[in-house]
């Protein structure tokens, strides 16, 4: 291989802090990312009450995920309709370079709580490496009982039972 190396970033995860706030904002306002995602971005209001509610509660796991001490995006657990779901959001920057992967890792030996599930759209292919990569497979039956997207964008939903 000629040329740079592509080395892998040091990943860590940490509590998220006031600061991190406009980071986030930024990443869930990238138009490339909210179709990656297939989840609306929220304004400046919307997304400060958004966070506060995240922040004060105790059922709910986030973290900050910082690169070489940088903020390269959020990742979070929570209980949803008997759920204990799990998703996470990378700024753009760090996208295809191993960041989700490492988070979703040590995301997932921080929690004991299985399975744990994560709903990701069809077209998201990235997405969806990364949670092969940690072990996460789909779970078809979940997929089936699950009722017709309104936006008409397909979710696959992923499992981790072990």
């Amino acid at each position: 291989m000629t040329g740079a190396h592509h080395v892998t970033p040091v990943v860590r995860l940490r509590t998220v802090e006031d600061r991190d706030l406009d980071v986030f904002f930024d990443h869930q306002a990238d138009p490339q990312a909210v179709a990656m995602a297939a989840f609306p971005a929220r304004d400046k209001d919307q997304f400060a009450a958004h966070w506060a509610k995240l922040r004060a509660d105790d059922s709910l796991l986030v973290r900050t995920i910082a690169v070489d001490g940088m903020v390269a995006g959020n990742i979070g657990s929570w209980p949803e309709h008997g759920q204990q779901l799990l998703g996470y959001w990378i700024g753009r920057e760090y996208w295809g370079r191993g960041v989700a992967t490492q988070a979703l890792a040590l995301l997932v030996d921080d929690l004991s709580i299985r399975p744990l599930y994560a709903h990701v759209a069809a077209h998201n292919r990235g997405s969806i490496r990364v949670l092969e990569k940690c072990g996460f497979r789909r779970d078809r039956e979940q997929e089936a009982e699950a009722p017709a997207p309104d936006d008409g964008i397909e979710e696959l939903v992923f499992v981790l039972n072990a």
